[in-house]
């Protein structure tokens, strides 16, 4: 059966029930519509767009396009998770982004560009402004840069429905500008219709002409651009604000070794190059004993590269002068020494996390530092990362798949990973990083309520008002040319 419309998912039910929803989808993208879906974590928004590109098998109902062009061919979806396939993540490491040694098999940007019309090509990268990019080894640009790299990748065959996964999270301020005026521009071409997903109303941008509230896998009805903007208590309804986290009495609970210490870094003269390639140079920090900093920079500028010397992940952290928790590295201590006083979180690591395992069990591997969960928790630990998922609203997905959660809710694992073990130094790289409004609020507050006197924080975002209020410092850093 053929349709009017460019894509139409009529009367569909997933044939696995866990995946349903709560009625028949139906929904349909013409050639006069941009839409946003817009919904909280856990929604099934994503699901929804799985659904759409046949990635699910259906019980009943259909999935047509117009003259019956294969969906694949005209539809393009980016997504945060489809970074894994600009570089074979499953058969790499962690620190291997670190490891200037190790990428002499990974392709550069441009590579990823060949199939694509060459006007056609040099036009969306000025238009993404990345000329700087293109001849970066993939695994060296960060999360914001990689993102961008994906959307410019995704255009290269010129598809009519260009999809979107919250593609403003892990962008600066000057990126998220770029992104809005390039969105106004493809928004004009012939034969081409944009669908957001979005998890926060902020990030609607003028060209959406459609809204497809999402709650509870249930499609609420479509209303305009301009009626969702004006429509507080259906905004509201959708994200509740509400929070009843208190971790006094956790924490009150959780037993924690002694550990005393002036500085929980010290660098000295940091330089870090990646061939011709000068990420950092001449950088002095000191983060004392209960100090919170903001680490702030435009995508590209060395913020991720920094926090990875303090992790113990980069090793040119051996050819630098660094001093943490007072102890000087490499003067005997093991990595492990380190990491066991910090609780850290990044997009990187998020990537790296591909373990299909229950998501009580990634809560669990916080207490051993580990991507994977090699080591069983004991009872006791068990209970503590059981009470870390009830505080960050999740414990309903304790004995799910870490894989077959939403990006939002595997965020959310991540961070109570992070606060698990109790540590003194937290370092949360755009812990926000692909949450709703409503989170965001929960995560705020719970790092405000952690972070006492003794906790030492730094903090990276690209949102000034995701910078919790304990946050008295900042340092920020350049991009190097």
């Amino acid at each position: 059966m053929e349709t009017d419309n460019l894509i139409e998912i009529r009367n569909a039910v997933p044939r696995i029930n866990t995946l349903a929803f709560t009625q028949p989808i139906n929904w349909a993208v013409n050639n006069s519509q941009h839409w946003a879906i817009v919904g909280p974590n856990g929604a099934g928004k994503t699901l929804l767009i799985d659904i759409l590109l046949g990635k699910h098998a259906l019980k009943s109902g259909e999935i047509i396009s117009k003259n019956n062009i294969s969906i694949n061919t005209i539809v393009k979806c980016v997504a945060f998770r489809d970074i894994y396939s600009l570089v074979d993540i499953q058969n790499s490491y962690y620190q291997q982004r670190w490891n200037a040694g190790d990428e002499h098999e990974v392709p550069i940007v441009r590579d990823l560009f060949s199939k694509g019309e060459k006007e056609w090509v040099e036009m969306l990268i000025d238009a993404f402004k990345i000329e700087d990019l293109v001849e970066k080894p993939i695994n060296l640009l960060s999360s914001g840069e990689l993102r961008k790299t994906l959307i410019v990748r995704s255009l290269l065959s010129k598809p009519q429905i260009l999809i979107l996964d919250n593609p403003f999270i892990g962008l600066d301020a000057k990126s998220r500008v770029v992104l809005n005026d390039l969105l106004t521009k493809l928004s004009l071409l012939e034969n081409l219709q944009i669908v957001l997903i979005l998890s926060h109303p902020k990030d609607l941008p003028s060209i959406i002409t459609h809204i497809l509230p999402v709650k509870d896998k249930s499609l609420l009805p479509v209303i305009s651009r301009d009626e969702f903007v004006n429509d507080l208590s259906l905004q509201k309804s959708l994200f509740n604000r509400e929070t009843n986290a208190d971790i006094s009495k956790l924490l009150n609970n959780q037993t924690t070794d002694q550990f005393s210490f002036g500085d929980a870094l010290l660098f000295k003269n940091i330089h870090i190059k990646y061939g011709t390639r000068t990420i950092l140079k001449d950088l002095d920090w000191q983060v004392k004993h209960g100090e919170k900093w903001a680490l702030l920079g435009e995508n590209g500028s060395g913020k991720s590269t920094l926090l990875s010397l303090v992790s113990g992940d980069n090793p040119q952290a051996y050819a630098n002068d660094i001093t943490l928790f007072d102890r000087k590295r490499g003067s005997g201590e093991s990595i492990w020494d380190i990491k066991k006083h910090i609780g850290y979180v990044s997009p990187e690591m998020h990537l790296y996390y591909l373990k299909n395992v229950r998501c009580i069990d990634v809560v669990g591997s916080g207490f051993f530092d580990t991507i994977g969960l090699y080591k069983k928790c004991s009872e006791e630990q068990e209970v503590i990362a059981l009470e870390w998922m009830k505080i960050f609203g999740i414990d309903n997905i304790k004995d799910v798949s870490f894989l077959n959660i939403s990006t939002g809710e595997q965020r959310l694992v991540l961070l109570a990973r992070v606060f698990v073990k109790n540590p003194d130094l937290l370092i949360l790289d755009e812990p926000l990083h692909g949450l709703d409004v409503a989170n965001k609020h929960r995560i705020k507050k719970i790092i405000e309520d952690f972070c006492t006197d003794d906790k030492a924080l730094i903090y990276v975002t690209h949102y000034e008002d995701e910078i919790p209020d304990v946050v008295t410092q900042r340092m920020v850093l350049t991009k190097r040319n």
